[in-house]
């Protein structure tokens, strides 16, 4: 018999071959099989398409199947999900297998969310490349309530679990994805630029410039032509145009520090920025619009120069939609072990001493201490005793002297 096998009334396809439908059940299936999984799942071939994509994928990313089967993977995970090193890629190119790693990957609507990520290359039936299997789990929640029931100890570059400290940690995050402008006041060396990185990397400008201008070190006129730039000829001095912090920092966070220290007439241009969004470089009557979000720090107590004249009241309310008071040293003294160990690691690492801890003499001294200034004042105490210390502990005696002398409290 040739041509179609005849079984009854039915006509029956050449073997090897399947009927339209069957192939349509089949992918059906497929999907179903997929879709029932609580693990995102996608598929890319080796152009970086997408070929498949299922319902988990959809809801831990926030774009439909019918949007990512019309994209490359690049555009749909922005190149965050994989890193500084492109898991996808790894597997197409280098046919590695990559398990449950962590990767933080951007949703469609810019929130952020931690995954574990595995990749699996494919091969056709003849052994070559076909693309990759990318599975990943959605960890955030968990990582979130681990965290809480061990206790913080440390939180973007932030050292401490101290309470205050995990207040802080918590109200970074929320006021993260806000555009509100935030006013960090602490004494100087308890880490306000830290806090401001932290604001910024969990914020969804962190893909934006992050640019910090210290208001101490320069006189008026620099900082006004630092801050709003300038054009050719402005001032004596002015060769070529420059290109001010506010550009610069343009959909990014802005970074103020020691915003005590900024003259009246450069208030009052800052004011403007924060209500209208628009300034103008020095020299120039054309206004220019910008996107920046506003972090403020200061060591000094705004109100009292707002008492006497120093500082416009319309500003610092302008500034302060959202309050952050670090606490000095002397007040979280729980957290100088902790703060202690992580210097000692980062010297050790930096030095190639074999130091891996302080003896109980200099850890008292340490905790003794009052630390005017604060954590940056103990991280130069701790590299004053890798200078001088031997060993494998740091003792008393390599401290500095006004630790080592400081009265018992």
């Amino acid at each position: 018999m040739t041509g179609d096998m005849v079984q009854g009334d039915r006509t029956l396809p050449p073997a090897g071959t399947q009927t339209l439908e069957a192939c349509l059940l089949e992918r059906g299936n497929l999907e179903a099989i997929l879709d029932a999984v609580a693990d995102g799942i996608f598929t890319i071939d080796e152009r970086l398409r997408i070929t498949q994509f299922n319902r988990a994928a959809e809801e831990i990313t926030g774009f439909s199947r019918d949007e990512a089967l019309s994209m490359s993977c690049l555009e749909i995970f922005r190149q965050i999900l994989f890193g500084q090193e492109c898991l996808v890629c790894k597997a197409i190119e280098k046919e590695e297998y990559v398990r449950l790693v962590e990767r933080e990957i951007t949703r469609k609507d810019d929130r952020r969310r931690l995954v574990l990520v595995t990749t699996t290359p494919m091969l056709d039936s003849g052994g070559r490349r076909a693309g990759v299997v990318v599975v990943f789990r959605d960890i955030q929640e968990l990582r979130e309530l681990t965290e809480q029931a061990k206790g913080r100890s440390s939180f973007e570059g932030l050292i401490g679990k101290n309470h205050r400290m995990r207040q802080i940690y918590q109200l970074i995050e929320q006021v993260a994805d806000s555009t509100a402008s935030v006013l960090i006041e602490g004494e100087s060396g308890t880490g306000k630029e830290l806090v401001a990185k932290a604001i910024h990397k969990k914020s969804q400008r962190a893909n934006k410039p992050f640019v910090a201008v210290s208001c101490a070190a320069l006189a008026e006129s620099l900082l006004e032509s630092e801050l709003f730039g300038h054009v050719k000829g402005a001032f004596t001095g002015a060769v070529t145009a420059k290109v001010g912090r506010f550009e610069l920092a343009d959909g990014g966070t802005l970074f103020l520090d020691e915003i005590s220290d900024i003259s009246p007439a450069i208030q009052v241009k800052l004011l403007r920025v924060l209500q209208e969004h628009t300034f103008e470089r020095v020299g120039e009557s054309r206004p220019r619009t910008v996107d920046v979000r506003i972090i403020a720090a200061t060591n000094r107590d705004l109100r009292h120069l707002i008492a006497e004249g120093k500082f416009r009241e319309d500003l610092f309310y302008r500034l302060k939609v959202v309050p952050v008071s670090l606490p000095p040293l002397r007040e979280r003294t729980d957290d100088i072990p902790l703060l202690v160990a992580h210097f000692v690691e980062r010297f050790r690492k930096e030095t190639g001493k074999p130091i891996t801890g302080v003896t109980p003499d200099a850890m008292s001294a340490l905790l003794d201490y009052p630390w005017p200034g604060n954590v940056r004042e103990l991280e130069n105490a701790i590299e004053h005793a890798f200078v001088r210390g031997a060993g494998t502990e740091i003792a008393l005696a390599h401290l500095p002297r006004e630790v080592r002398g400081a009265p018992r409290q």
